[in-house]
């Protein structure tokens, strides 16, 4: 009993100390956040959704409609949730399906790949009376956390409302579970609130247990990024891609580095000087994960003899000043599909110690994959599609050159390596329906209650 106590206290005093060092975080933010209040356009409409102020209009659509909210928070979630929410549509067409957001490029992508939401909003500030007061709005009948979204007070509120939770495409890093070890007394109690985690894979499902969740509760459904549309896009598409890119003419290789990291760029622009030397009429497109480094990303080229025209200026209509070998992919939302441009790809923090990013969008394009030796973030994705030579992975920058150089010389190689992508897609796809499958079994649930 006293131990029981006692670790009920800790707990309590954890939830205070959070609080506390989440206000000396936003407190010590005030100044930018006056700065992008006054220079960036959109930022008041976000600042204010995050505290509890909905616009009219949404606030209408979505209050007390006991919605099925799924929180997404950036662009690697949005993805993961769009084919959830598309099945999700579906399978209940009168049902009022909301999707939160943490950042602005989420927000964008949101609004970009999901069609089949009521509303878009802002995620609230995650304290407790701007938390209980988004959820007093909303009025949700559940709530579903895509990846691995642990927001204590919101998870504590909502389970004080008796307002069912689950995760869906669980996922948690390496580096997220050595921090979280750290408290587990703490997470078991926050993992505590939701009904039943679906993880992406076995190695997922481990992580989460260790942290704290019920065994008993944790389920592998697989990825729903193997259920996207954007493995969908057609010869014209692919065509149109090419003409807005300045790359009509087909008969050459282009080169794809995306999701490229400070410290990658100078790599990718010497495999690609290599190409050429080869393929002088070879083309590259980059695309930084981070857009504001595209300025840079561009200097860089120039020290290689690399002309690159930005995405962003051609989308505007500016006319370039002269010839240019690629083009900077500094755009949200159209990497996914500019993947299927590709006869070779480099999925970046891999090279850097980032641990890696989604492999599984150029795969579902069939495309020779290259990665670096730090894929620790994707582990399970990167052992199934190097199991089968569909992804290869280099130790350093001389072993990137040169099998950057193999794959487009080795015609035959890059065939197999394509083939098995496609093969490995097909057999995963359907998490989506194994996902929807336990929403449906707490939707039951709720109906034979009430």
């Amino acid at each position: 009993r006293l131990k029981a106590m006692l670790n009920h206290l800790r707990v309590k005093l954890m939830y205070w100390l959070y609080n506390i060092l989440l206000l000396m975080y936003w407190a010590s933010l005030i100044p930018v956040l006056i700065y992008r209040l006054i220079h960036e356009e959109g930022f008041y409409q976000r600042i204010k959704q995050s505290i509890g102020f909905l616009p009219d209009e949404l606030k209408k659509k979505i209050s007390d409609r006991h919605a099925i909210w799924v929180h997404a928070a950036s662009v690697g979630e949005i993805v993961a949730a769009s084919p959830i929410v598309r099945e999700m549509r579906k399978e209940h067409p009168q049902e009022v399906i909301i999707v939160s957001v943490v950042t602005a490029t989420g927000f964008r992508m949101a609004h970009q790949i999901i069609d089949g939401a009521d509303g878009i909003l802002y995620f609230p500030l995650d304290l407790p009376y701007l938390t209980g007061r988004i959820l007093n709005i909303v009025n949700p009948k559940i709530i579903v956390l895509v990846e691995t979204e642990i927001w204590p007070n919101f998870l504590r509120i909502a389970n004080r409302k008796k307002i069912p939770i689950m995760m869906m495409n669980g996922r948690i890093s390496q580096r997220s579970v050595s921090r979280y070890r750290l408290i587990t007394f703490f997470t078991r109690h926050v993992l505590a609130s939701i009904r039943i985690f679906c993880m992406q894979s076995r190695i997922d499902a481990q992580y989460i247990i260790d942290i704290g969740a019920d065994p008993n509760k944790v389920i592998v459904t697989g990825n729903t990024k193997y259920d996207q549309t954007y493995g969908i896009v057609t010869p014209e598409e692919k065509k149109k891609f090419l003409a807005e890119l300045g790359f009509a003419e087909t008969d050459y290789p282009i080169m794809i580095a995306g999701s490229t990291h400070k410290g990658e760029t100078a790599s990718v622009y010497k495999a690609f000087v290599a190409i050429r030397k080869k393929h002088p009429r070879a083309r590259l497109i980059i695309a930084p994960r981070y857009i504001y480094q595209s300025d840079l990303v561009r200097e860089e080229g120039r020290k290689y003899g690399i002309t690159m025209a930005k995405r962003s200026e051609m989308k505007a209509g500016k006319k370039m000043d002269g010839p240019y070998e690629g083009v900077i992919l500094d755009t949200i939302g159209e990497l996914g599909r500019v993947y299927s441009l590709g006869d070779l790809v480099f999925v970046g923090g891999s090279l850097a110690h980032i641990g890696g990013h989604n492999i599984l969008e150029p795969a579902a394009h069939a495309k020779p994959i290259v990665v670096g030796p730090n894929m620790f973030n994707f582990v399970e994705i990167y052992d199934l599609l190097s199991s089968r030579g569909a992804c290869i992975m280099v130790k350093n920058e001389t072993e990137f050159i040169e099998t950057c150089v193999r794959i487009v010389d080795d015609r035959q190689m890059a065939e197999n390596m394509k083939r098995h992508c496609i093969e490995i897609v097909q057999e995963n796809q359907g998490a989506t329906r194994r996902n929807l499958a336990e929403l449906q079994k707490i939707l039951d649930d709720l109906h034979a209650w009430r």
